[in-house]
């Protein structure tokens, strides 16, 4: 059950985000390179905290970062309404979590419509000098998902984040 109502928050701020990317694209002009625009910030920490990240925002005002899961290391994009850390089929795929058909037990709304979800736990997700272990996330199918997503279950276990000065700042 808890499982179910996890998600389905993640559908609704999936509902909420999507209207705001698109007008984001109507209102920014579009970067030479999308490619460039897609690709994550190196996060460095402050030179006053070292358990701090500075993430500017990309070209398209997204805060996409690199990080680790589990020593891997995966793309995401900031998503402080995204109830878990999402992850696209692909990139589970190269992190070694393979879902079965019967994993997809969890109903989510997307952008895309009404889509399965597998619930999965990571054992390790780093950001930068930030590390937080046994995190929840889910698996979303094949072209469910453009991006993997930061979301809560990693940023609430932060001591804080915020967004300032146009840039996210996350504290360990």
């Amino acid at each position: 059950m808890r499982f179910v109502i996890t998600f389905a928050a993640v559908a609704l701020v999936a509902g909420m985000i999507v209207p705001q990317f698109v007008g984001q694209m109507y209102t920014r002009q579009a970067p030479q390179n999308l490619m460039a625009a897609r690709q994550a910030t190196p996060v460095e920490p402050p030179p006053s905290n070292p358990d701090s990240v500075v993430v500017p925002p990309d070209a398209m005002g997204h805060f996409r970062v690199e990080g680790r899961v589990d020593g891997q290391i995966v793309q995401f994009v900031v998503d402080t309404g995204a109830s878990v850390i999402a992850l696209t089929s692909d990139d589970a795929a190269s992190l070694g979590i393979r879902p079965g058909p019967i994993d997809f037990r969890a109903l989510v709304k997307t952008a895309n419509g009404t889509v399965r979800a597998a619930p999965v736990q990571l054992n390790m997700v780093e950001v930068g000098n930030l590390m937080v272990r046994d995190v929840a996330a889910m698996v979303l199918p094949d072209r469910a998902l453009s991006d993997n997503l930061l979301g809560l279950s990693f940023l609430s276990r932060l001591r804080h984040f915020e967004y300032t000065d146009g840039k996210m700042i996350l504290e360990q």
